[in-house]
């Protein structure tokens, strides 16, 4: 079973406001402060959210802060799955033994 690419909120971003309202990455920038290349490096998926982001975003697009920061939650809690796979296979449960 082929597993499906991991998603940055950066491509949500883009993908799912940006081009669908017709906003550049300059105009985000310029109308919530966040600076330009804060905002690029998100889209290319090579910047996290933050916190101070994500409340940025959600007062601008009409979301909430905790959509953006989920977004970015789940993103790196798959990234370190793949990443660390091989160690957290040898991580062993550990036994309950009250009786």
């Amino acid at each position: 079973m082929e597993n499906l690419k991991n998603i940055h909120p950066g491509e949500i971003l883009k993908e799912e406001f940006l081009e669908p309202l017709g906003i550049t990455a300059y105009r985000l920038s310029k109308e919530t402060f966040i600076p330009q290349t804060r905002v690029s490096q998100i889209i290319k998926g090579n910047r996290r959210i933050t916190a101070d982001t994500a409340l940025r975003l959600s007062k601008y697009l009409g979301t909430s802060a905790k959509f953006w920061l989920g977004l970015q939650d789940d993103y790196d809690l798959e990234e370190e799955s793949i990443t660390n796979k091989p160690i957290f296979e040898n991580i062993k449960p550990i036994e309950n033994n009250a009786a």
